[in-house]
């Protein structure tokens, strides 16, 4: 069992940047792929970006490759979302999720375990 709580997000001007944070409880943490996904007022939650157990492998969604990168520290049992030249498309709740798999994967459904999300608003 993995409980995960999310930290960072806030209210930002186009152009800035916010880490975000994800607090992961358990010790299966380290052999779990992470990610985060976001979903906006009336939209479908997508895939933002994943990482693999090791975080040797990171993957990223087109709309945020070269502006968001992921990482996690596995002794402290966190992951972290620095996102940069930020702006209002990115405004949505963002959610961490584990999947019980070393191999991390873009499909919400394949992850078990969710945070409760953190809301990041992007003004223009």
């Amino acid at each position: 069992q993995v409980q995960l709580v999310e930290s960072g997000g806030g209210l930002v001007q186009a152009g800035g940047s916010l880490r975000l944070s994800c607090a992961a409880s358990g010790r299966a943490f380290s052999t779990y792929a992470m990610a985060w996904f976001r979903q906006a007022p009336g939209k479908e939650r997508e895939f933002v970006a994943a990482i693999s157990y090791s975080g040797g492998g990171t993957y990223y969604a087109d709309s945020v490759e070269g502006r968001f990168t992921i990482s996690r520290d596995n002794g402290k049992n966190m992951v972290y979302l620095q996102m940069n030249s930020l702006n209002p498309e990115d405004t949505a709740v963002y959610n961490c999720a584990a999947r019980r798999s070393r191999v991390p994967s873009t499909r919400r459904d394949e992850y078990t375990y969710w945070g409760q999300g953190t809301q990041v608003t992007v003004s223009s």
